[in-house]
């Protein structure tokens, strides 16, 4: 690593002091010029312009504000210390927010690991921690920012399914799970790393079948969610015809052999699986008989 692309402390004094010291000079100065002295107002009028060009150090710098020092070109340190600081006035100051940012990025259009065309958009919060980084080692960082993190968001979708389907060992991107998350924002910080930049998260914020499948891949959807269901009325039944067939046996209500129990199993399984409600019809051709 270049180390003139590392962030380092620049040079500078606190302003206050130096600010009453430079009007103090500008005022003798003054004084001096007033005097009609050849010698004095030449010294006057050279005291008077170096005030002038000591006022050019005085800087102003802002909570979570930076200031890059530039001499003649050559990197010379940054100024995190907020309020009135004094430095070099040959000094070139670029200023740089370390605010925390956000943005959203547009609907990408990938194939997830299975091939199918989604849509997908995330949000990235991040912020500049190294602003020598920032002003030096790309020509726009926020710019840099945003277009790497859409690259590495279309890298991330390509590498997960959009749907589970029922494996939850698996991290799919329908899911949103913790494991992606983190998976995206270690890819994003690998790519702005160089930038100075440090994102704090980053998050899936839309997430879409592409149009052309979309109605496929909701009856598919639809399916899994019915065999699902009708997967727990089954078992419940199951139970049920359980707990009825024990509970005649135990109280000694009725006997049945294996044929009326086989019977009364199906009936109760038609009975409780069914997706409509049952129509009772009473068998009364014993009775008259």
């Amino acid at each position: 690593m270049n180390e003139q692309l590392q962030e380092r402390t620049g040079f500078s004094i606190a302003g206050l002091p130096m600010l009453g010291a430079l009007l103090l000079l500008m005022l003798l100065s003054c004084l001096g010029l007033l005097t009609r002295a050849p010698a004095l107002m030449l010294v006057s009028g050279l005291l008077f312009a170096t005030a002038l060009l000591g006022c050019k150090g005085l800087v102003q710098i802002t909570s979570n504000e930076a200031a890059v020092l530039q001499l003649f070109g050559r990197y010379a340190g940054t100024l995190r210390h907020d309020g009135l600081r004094w430095t070099n006035p040959f000094y070139t100051r670029i200023r740089r927010s370390l605010r925390i940012r956000n943005f959203e990025s547009g609907k990408l259009k990938v194939n997830d690991a299975h091939g199918n065309p989604i849509e997908i958009a995330s949000i990235v919060v991040w912020q500049v921690v190294d602003t020598a980084r920032a002003t030096f080692g790309v020509n726009d960082y926020a710019s840099f920012v945003q277009i790497q993190a859409e690259s590495a968001l279309r890298q991330i979708a390509q590498g997960y399914a959009y749907d589970s389907h029922g494996d939850d060992s698996t991290p799919a991107l329908r899911g949103n799970d913790e494991a992606i998350t983190d998976d995206l924002c270690r890819h994003i910080q690998a790519r702005v790393g160089e930038a100075g930049v440090k994102v704090i998260e980053a998050r899936i914020s839309h997430l879409a079948y592409a149009p052309e499948i979309a109605m496929a891949m909701l009856q598919r959807q639809q399916a899994d969610a019915i065999v699902a269901a009708r997967s727990r009325i089954v078992e419940g039944a199951v139970g049920m015809v359980g707990m009825a067939l024990d509970s005649l046996a135990s109280q000694g209500v009725v006997e049945l052999d294996e044929e009326r129990k086989a019977t009364m199993v199906s009936h109760l399984l038609v009975v409780l699986c069914g997706d409509r409600a049952a129509q009772p019809v009473i068998n009364t051709g014993s009775l008259y008989a």
